[in-house]
């Protein structure tokens, strides 16, 4: 009874926000892309910039596996042989053709699952690394969860098309974004051809994705179609040392719109530099002597729409703790196109402090002779 009520719940919840952000978002695009949903996210910011109902709930077929690898990267043992079970050996739909009771390693399915988006492969891995696809889904709904995909639900680690099954486009390039950190995943999903011999698998594997042939740069990601879903596409390209994400779900002419979009991104925005790692951008005194900085942890490049102007504020924090390690994320970096603040940063101690009880007792001692 619960189950029913929740999965009743969640259904209203998906026709309300679905139909709403439909209405906001419909005619906000520079450009219009032949698609039900569509967006551009910077792989490293997380700045969009592209989006055509970017919030729009809907089905989003096997560009699903991009979670379940994810999910795999990080709980599996790459090395460990999962047997293939007779259920994953008889599912639906795109498969590798693995046989029940064959031995292949969890490195291998995940190839499987990347380049030939193998649904065998998908229900070997959920099997593989948590026992049963319930339990696997549970992995992967906890994860969405925790890097901010939060109008996302997994019922199978396929994408074939099930009632409880959805995402949105923002957060399919969220989560692509993520995937991108690791990088197996980059490997697997940038390789057109995996000779077996390479990596000791079982067989060969040929990469269906046919963007990676038709975008200089691309090395990514995944392709994906339902009836519910249409013909999907997640696509990553590489553009001045960053990767561009771009998410089209039922989309016919998938491999052309993306194209389109890519074109606007490159005509339409430029990659800035704002500080190199380690650039001092805001300090603070200590004991009325010490300096502790607050640095760029990484190299701050940022696209800005061409002709736009680019500011930045660092703050430090208002509060000091007692003890500080280099490396503690305590002040904050905002950066602005125009009068849009576009992206929050924070930043980094620059060296380790603790305040001294001997400090402390000078410190009292001078405020009471004042």
């Amino acid at each position: 009874m619960k189950k029913s009520k929740k999965a009743l719940i969640r259904i209203l919840l998906v026709i309300f926000v679905a139909s709403d952000l439909f209405v906001i978002t419909s005619n906000a695009s520079p450009i219009y892309i032949k698609a039900r949903c569509a967006i551009a996210m910077d792989s490293k910011t997380g700045i969009v910039l592209f989006e055509q109902n970017g919030n729009f709930i809907t089905p989003m077929a096997s560009t699903t596996k991009i979670m379940t690898s994810l999910v795999a990267i990080k709980y599996g043992d790459l090395n460990k042989k999962v047997e293939i079970s007779k259920n994953a050996a008889s599912v639906r739909g795109s498969k590798v053709g693995y046989r029940e009771k064959e031995q292949i390693t969890i490195k291998e399915l995940l190839y499987g699952l990347m380049l030939r988006s193998g649904n065998d492969a998908a229900i070997a891995l959920a099997e593989g690394i948590s026992g049963s696809v319930d339990e696997y889904m549970e992995l992967m709904n906890e994860y969405a969860e925790e890097i901010g995909a939060v109008n996302s639900h997994f019922e199978t680690p396929h994408g074939l098309d099930s009632q409880n099954h959805y995402c949105t486009a923002y957060d399919l390039a969220l989560i692509t974004c993520k995937a991108k950190e690791e990088d197996l995943f980059e490997k697997i999903v940038s390789s057109k051809d995996v000779d077996a011999g390479e990596y000791n698998f079982t067989r060969s594997y040929h990469n269906i994705n046919k963007i990676l042939y038709h975008i200089p740069n691309a090395n990514g990601v995944k392709t994906g179609y339902t009836g519910g879903a249409g013909k999907c596409l997640v696509t990553s390209v590489n553009v001045n040392k960053s990767d561009i994400v771009f998410v089209l779900i039922d989309c016919p002419g998938r491999w052309g719109e993306t194209s389109r979009m890519y074109d606007y991104c490159m005509k339409n925005y430029e990659y800035k530099e704002i500080a190199k790692k380690g650039t001092k951008l805001s300090e603070f005194v200590l004991d009325g002597e010490e300096l502790v900085g607050f640095v760029a942890p990484t190299d701050v490049v940022v696209p800005i729409k061409k002709g736009m102007e680019v500011t930045f504020k660092a703050y430090s924090p208002s509060t000091i703790p007692k003890v500080i390690n280099e490396g503690d994320k305590l002040g904050k970096l905002e950066i602005f196109q125009g009068e849009e603040k576009i992206l929050d940063l924070p930043l980094e101690a620059d060296k380790s402090y603790k305040k001294s009880k001997d400090k402390f007792l000078k410190n009292i001692m001078e405020k009471l002779k004042k």
